[in-house]
Formats: structure tokens, C-alpha cells, sequence
């Protein structure tokens, strides 16, 4: 019988992430926009980068003690798995666009997986804290670049990276019906209630339910700019 700690949503131990998740990106922008130092942003950068590559190896190196025994289920294959390959690329280059795939991906995905986690175990067991560094180092990357860079994503980007998605979307969904896994929960519902748990139970009508939430979140996710956009082009008329 296993000895690890239980994981109880919303927690102290979850609500002390959800915090640091919000409150650290600022604190180290305020610290770069304070020192004007390139080098110190470029630490930072690099750490953040540093940090999600080691704790994702790291992952691979104890993952049989957890009882993950097939190669198969230690894919990189999670949306959240390419959020982060993607963030690590933006906070390595600075490209806007890699920054941009990231924002849709990992403010639509992986904010929902810190929120509502598919986690059985709690702190300080290693998988809670694999499964949150690495959930909110994508997100800390994020916000941490928008806030240096004055980053925001375009009408366009939308279409981008809804393409990306259904790239992941064909190599995921292949792989699940090849291996019997469940990357991207794609064959059926995570087991801790989420917004996936609204969908149908018919498999070609939640696979359809399922596009058609991605492109809601990342509709959503432009929605605050575009109000702003429409606000300034109102100003500049009446003025």
C-alpha cells in the first residue's frame, strides 16, 4: 500500500503553487525592469529553460520507482509536453512567435492542468513536485517574457497555433490508439473533473467537442487585446 501523501485540491500545499505560479513571474520582471540588466534577464531566461529541461530528465530517471515500467508512457506527448518544449525555445531565442504558440498552448492547457490537476498525490511527494515545476515553469516562462518584452499575440496567431494543434492532435491520437495510452486525453475524460468532463461521451462527438473548446480558449485568450485594441481605436476617433 503506497505511503505517499494524498492531493487535495485547492489545498494549502496546492494553493501556495497557484500563488507562486501568479505572483513569481511578476516579482523577477519587476527585479529586470529595476536593474535595466540584459545579463540578469538572460539568467533568468536561462534558468527557467534549465530548470524545465533538468526536472523533465530527472522525471525519466525515477519514473520506473513510480511504477511507469513501459517506454511507451514516458512520451513527451501531453500538450502540456509541447507548451513546454515551446516555452523552452522562446525563453532560449527570445522568438516571438515560438512565445506566441506558448501563450495559446500554455495560459489555454497547462493553466487549466495547475488549476485542476490530474494528480493523485500531494506534497512532498517527487510527482507533485515534478508535475508543478514543470506546469508552472511553463507558466512562470510565459508571463515572465510578456511582462520584459511587452509580448501579445495577434488575430493570426490563433489560426498558427491552432494548426500546431492539430499536428499534435494527428501524432498524439496515433500513438494513443497504437499504445493504449491516453496522451492528450484524447481516447477518453482525465479523472479529475475538468472542463473536458461537459463533453460528450461519444468518442467522435467529444473528439469534436474537443477542437472546438481549444479554439474557444484560445479565441478567449485573445479576447482581452482585442477589447483594448477596440477601446484604443475608439479614444483615438473621439479625440
Amino acid at each position: 500500500m503506497s505511503s505517499a501523501p494524498e492531493f487535495h485540491p485547492f489545498g494549502p500545499s496546492h494553493l501556495v503553487v497557484i500563488f507562486l505560479t501568479v505572483s513569481v513571474p511578476f516579482m523577477l520582471a519587476l527585479v529586470v525592469h529595476r536593474t535595466k540588466s540584459p545579463r540578469l534577464e538572460l539568467s533568468i531566461r536561462l534558468t527557467i529553460a534549465g530548470l524545465l529541461l533538468l526536472n523533465y530528465v530527472a522525471y525519466l530517471f525515477v519514473a520506473r520507482n513510480f511504477g511507469v515500467d513501459h517506454w511507451y508512457r514516458l512520451l513527451p506527448l501531453q500538450l502540456c509536453d509541447w507548451a513546454m518544449i515551446v516555452i523552452i525555445v522562446a525563453l532560449l531565442t527570445g522568438n516571438s512567435r515560438w512565445l506566441e504558440v506558448a501563450y495559446f498552448w500554455g495560459i489555454g492547457g497547462t493553466l487549466q492542468a495547475i488549476i485542476t490537476p490530474n494528480l493523485q498525490f500531494g506534497f512532498p511527494d517527487l510527482r507533485f513536485i515534478s508535475f508543478f515545476v514543470a506546469h508552472c515553469g511553463i507558466i512562470i516562462g510565459i508571463v515572465f517574457m510578456m511582462l520584459i518584452y511587452g509580448f501579445r499575440p495577434r488575430p493570426i496567431g490563433i489560426l498558427r497555433t491552432f494548426a500546431w494543434t492539430e499536428v499534435y492532435f494527428v501524432v498524439a491520437f496515433t500513438i494513443d490508439r497504437i499504445t493504449g495510452e491516453n496522451y492528450g486525453f484524447l481516447l477518453h475524460k482525465p479523472e479529475a473533473a475538468s472542463l473536458l468532463s461537459f463533453l460528450s461521451d461519444s468518442r467522435p462527438i467529444y473528439l469534436l467537442g474537443f477542437h472546438l473548446l481549444a479554439l474557444a480558449f484560445f479565441s478567449l485568450l485573445y479576447a482581452p487585446f482585442a477589447i483594448v485594441d477596440l477601446a484604443r481605436g475608439k479614444s483615438l476617433k473621439n479625440a
